[in-house]
């Protein structure tokens, strides 16, 4: 079957990736590469991605781009399963006979109620889908497939679940599809240098971390990893596709959990004089890190959360505010930057824990930060907590609004109202300070398109709030 798999078409700006933790509009322009729906593609012949928020493409163009395809794959969220629908109902109206899949963690956590929305879903992925959408590609009947849930005659069925993989060696270079579909320009992300790469060395992440998707639904909380040979063969094959790329970013959940490994391949990657970053915890230890940082690593994206130690074990974070100290004094020795991303309204919040979390960020003084607003999304732990506790009270509990992150949930120690307001003031409070604003203006001096990419990201900054207190106002 001729094969689309389709990140549709949303919000203007909204990152719906199937890599994006953060699913809604950002403060600045950001994509995350649309890694998960790479991997059928690279498992298809003659396939073709198509990551529509990027490309600025909208539906009347989605749909002409989707002419002559016999099968299409949408990577359906939460937040955007209602405008989804929508598309593949458009979709079928065009296209009489064509077969759609919905994939991604909704699909996982409630595979019933997606197939219920519309009789344009034919069916529905129920774990990692890479080989399920592959073998439905080459014609196996839905029965004999596994990790799917469809209809037939009426009825609901869910077919057996699908083991996780376990020899990601085996699967296809996410970067040659890249290459193939994508114009990596059209990827920004604010910490990162411009144009990056990312792709994942493994899947999974062993943290318990209540609220995190990922682990809770898609990729689990084993972490399944690639060998260092074949990461190493997929980072050369990037460098030769993307001669332009200025920086390349590993985005496992925790790529450093596992130091021997990520030690192996630092070493691997010594001799290729790249730019690159990852994700972490706040627990890596000195060593480790002056060994990443000896073969290019430039920044760690870290999930700082709060800086109150009660709301980071309500949370089962797993670390200490102490060790996190000591870990941002070693990356600062070694002169590795960091990117802080802090959650504000995580149970146990109030007015003076935020204040705490800000206190302790300006302690910290990341190179740059992300606040955003607790997501009890289905299928964690957080969302069966906050339906128990009664936190989520009304219709306007849901996770977007007009494509910006709404405040979902309330406590009776703070308000939604005042998590939304809190988000702007703490942005506000860490930037508008002599230290960031330096720093800023010395990248500025030092490189002229990094100046022309600041101004942009002011201006979208400064707009990007003034529309999020429209939508405030629409709540």
């Amino acid at each position: 079957m001729r094969t689309l798999l389709l990140n549709p078409p949303s919000y203007g700006g909204f990152d719906g990736a199937a890599g994006a933790r953060y699913q809604a509009r950002r403060e600045i322009k950001s994509f995350w590469y649309p890694t998960w729906l790479a991997y059928p593609a690279g498992l298809i012949p003659e396939s073709r991605l198509i990551d529509a928020p990027p490309a600025d493409m909208g539906v009347d163009e989605v749909i002409e781009q989707a002419r002559g395809y016999d099968l299409i794959i949408l990577n359906t969220s939460t937040p955007t399963v209602v405008n989804d629908v929508r598309i593949a109902e458009l979709l079928k109206e065009h296209y009489a006979g064509i077969v759609v899949g919905f994939v991604g963690p909704h699909t996982i956590v409630l595979p019933e109620e997606t197939l219920k929305r519309s009789a344009a879903i034919d069916f529905v992925a129920t774990g990692e889908f890479d080989y399920a959408v592959a073998e439905i590609a080459k014609g196996i009947p839905f029965n004999r497939v596994d990790g799917i849930a469809y209809r037939e005659n009426g009825k609901f069925i869910r077919t057996p679940d699908r083991q996780p993989i376990q020899d990601l060696d085996a699967l296809p270079f996410v970067t040659d599809i890249y290459a193939r579909d994508l114009v990596i320009e059209r990827y920004y992300n604010g910490y990162l240098k411009h144009p990056y790469v990312s792709f994942y060395t493994g899947r999974g992440c062993r943290a318990r971390c209540t609220y995190c998707l990922w682990p809770q639904t898609i990729s689990g909380h084993d972490y399944r990893v690639r060998s260092t040979q074949n990461v190493y063969d997929e980072m050369v094959n990037a460098i030769r596709l993307f001669p332009q790329a200025k920086e390349f970013f590993l985005d496992d959940a925790t790529f450093t959990d596992n130091a021997p490994r990520a030690i192996e391949i630092a070493g691997k990657f010594k001799n290729l004089g790249i730019t690159w970053s990852c994700n972490a915890r706040p627990n890596v230890a000195k060593e480790t890190l002056k060994a990443l940082k000896d073969s290019g690593l430039r920044l760690l994206t870290v999930g700082f959360e709060s800086g109150n130690q009660q709301i980071l074990n309500n949370i089962k974070k797993g670390t200490r505010i102490e060790r996190i100290r000591e870990f941002v004094k070693a990356t600062k020795d070694l002169g590795i930057l960091v990117h802080g991303a802090f959650i504000l309204g995580l149970p146990g919040e109030t007015e003076a824990t935020i204040e705490q979390t800000l206190k302790f960020a300006l302690e910290m003084d990341p190179y740059s930060i992300q606040v955003s607003l607790v997501a009890p999304y289905p299928g964690t732990e957080l969302y069966a907590q906050a339906q128990r506790e009664g936190w989520l009270k009304d219709e306007g509990d849901r996770l977007v609004n007009d494509g910006i992150q709404n405040s979902a949930m309330s406590y009776d120690s703070i308000s939604r109202e005042q998590l939304f307001d809190w988000v702007e003031r703490f942005y506000r409070k860490f930037y508008m300070r002599p230290l960031p604003i330096l720093r800023i203006l010395k990248e500025m001096l030092q490189d002229r398109d990094e100046f022309s990419r600041r101004i942009r990201e002011g201006r979208e900054f400064f707009s990007f709030m003034a529309k999020r207190k429209e939508a405030a106002s629409t709540r």
